[in-house]
């Protein structure tokens, strides 16, 4: 069900205060009224398509910010209901992974794990969404989807395409929505994938410093510590930090012999030779003697179905693009990055590391057409500039630098994560991941939890779960309804009181 959709300017607008406004349109916001069921139960909801304008501050030029709010119909008490403001990463990503992959009431249907046939594609009712547990805010930052910087500001975007820029601008804009729908007193959320795990630690710990605190964050293929993987060549951890990951996709392929304790067991025996074996091996360098070097490499190649002769070649340094490019027979055949279930055609058979990625060619398509037809067709949103779905230009123009931090290294925001929990005891963390992600793998979360140093009454907080797929594990069904049931108890869990 959908009615007419109704646009309206912001309440607070005054006709004397729009030519002061730079370059920045005014606010638009535009409500359609929907249906879903889940479960039997039928959800009458609003959805709420609208750009909020930042104020200029000593940091950043004005900006607009688009987003698309989910909110369930006659609740008794909306301040008492929980919202969940949702973002992917990139950086340069829009929302719209989580928004019609996982978490909105819509979701996109394709094959998997298959590259999309051409269009038309199909957008369906999402059963396995979380509208019946929360309101949702999909927040598109600046630079991605329909948001927008001043054009009249000088220097452009650059203020917000950074670790500090951004998290400030989205922070601005939770507080401003919270206000603008009468919603601080509702139980707050944070739901990231990949740099957006990166910005929920960072605002958590930035809202806390003001006061909003959290009662949850879910974490999608968490990236907080980048030195566990970026596999730059002086940098050891992130291969260790691999390597468990590696041999998941080996098994995957048929490449590897999972034995009679099948793949968790291999999964463990990859754990430990990456701690006890592997990462004293690379530690050694060109000291480590011959012999190991060679039990070494056999290890290595068991694990991941490599050549022993090319892993020695490459000084044990399995990276995993090089992987990537290697596992199959083909000089143009690659697993995916973000996936690696996935396999495609290089196009590049001189590279000895994987140029394109399979998985993400796969759903790149039927995303952005779906989410331009859907904002437009279904939610009334008018325009005739495209969504950006992921820019590029604002992935590689970002700024890795945090105020107080150092000007070089990794960027790490287990500190933030840490502060933010310290600050809001009460707060509670979900970590997902995907098996076959060789993007931001399972064992660089491990690390990360295990080096978290939280209070110890506090380690009970935090929860870590596993899904059979990769970086975005909703596109596999099976993860999706697993995702799904421990969202729910997780919910259950950090928003004690039913909100509607």
């Amino acid at each position: 069900m959908s009615e007419r959709p109704e646009s309206a300017p912001k309440p607070d607008a005054r006709p004397e205060d729009q030519p002061e406004q730079a370059g920045l349109p005014e606010e638009r916001e535009v409500r359609t009224r929907h249906l879903l069921t889940v479960g039997g139960r039928d959800l009458a909801y609003t959805a709420t398509v609208r750009t909020l304008n930042l104020e200029a501050t000593d940091a950043a030029p004005r900006a607009a910010v688009f987003s698309v709010a989910y909110t369930l119909d006659d609740v008794e008490d909306p301040s008492r209901r929980p919202v969940t403001f949702c973002f992917n990463g990139g950086p340069g990503s829009s929302s719209v992974w989580l928004h019609l992959g996982a978490f909105g009431p819509k979701r996109v249907v394709l094959p998997d794990p298959e590259v999309a046939p051409p269009p038309p594609y199909r957008l369906v009712d999402n059963e396995l969404g979380l509208l019946d547990l929360t309101d949702l805010v999909f927040i598109d930052p600046v630079g991605t989807g329909f948001s927008e910087v001043d054009p009249a500001a000088e220097g452009g975007a650059g203020p917000f395409h950074g670790l500090d820029g951004d998290t400030d601008s989205v922070g601005r804009f939770i507080l401003r929505w919270l206000a603008r729908e009468g919603r601080w007193t509702s139980p707050k959320l944070l739901a990231g994938e990949s740099y957006g795990t990166t910005r929920s630690a960072a605002l958590a710990d930035w809202l806390a410093e003001r006061g909003c605190f959290l009662n949850g964050l879910v974490l999608v293929s968490v990236a907080l510590q980048f030195q566990t993987f970026v596999a730059d060549r002086a940098n050891d951890l992130a291969l260790v930090c691999f390597l468990p990951g590696l041999a998941a996709t080996a098994a995957w392929h048929g490449r590897v012999d999972l034995g009679e304790g099948g793949l968790h067991a291999l999964l463990d025996e990859a754990r430990t030779f990456a701690r006890e074996v592997y990462a004293p091996a690379l530690f050694q360098g060109t000291d480590l003697p011959e012999a190991e070097r060679q039990a070494v490499a056999r290890g290595l190649a068991r694990l991941t179905g490599l050549s022993a002769e090319a892993i020695v070649e490459r000084e044990l340094r399995v990276e995993p693009m090089w992987f990537a490019k290697q596992l199959l027979p083909g000089a143009d055949r690659v697993v995916g990055r973000l996936d690696g279930r996935y396999v495609g055609r290089d196009g590049a058979p001189d590279h000895a590391k994987a140029q394109r990625d399979p998985s993400y060619d796969a759903a790149l398509g039927a995303y952005t057409a779906l989410v331009n037809d859907h904002l437009r067709r279904t939610l009334g949103w008018e325009t005739d500039q495209p969504y950006e779905v992921l820019s590029m230009a604002v992935n590689q123009a970002w700024d890795w630098r945090a105020k107080g931090g150092l000007p070089f290294g990794f960027p790490d925001l287990s500190g933030a994560l840490h502060s933010a929990l310290c600050a809001s005891p009460g707060t509670k963390v979900l970590c997902a991941n995907g098996l076959y992600d060789l993007a931001t793998p399972f064992g660089a979360t491990e690390h990360t939890l295990r080096h978290l140093r939280l209070p110890e009454e506090l380690r009970g907080n935090v929860r870590s779960t596993l899904y059979e797929a990769g970086h975005m594990m909703y596109f596999h069904p099976p993860s999706l309804e697993a995702l799904r049931a421990d969202l729910v108890s997780f919910y259950a869990w950090c928003c004690p009181e039913p909100g509607g």
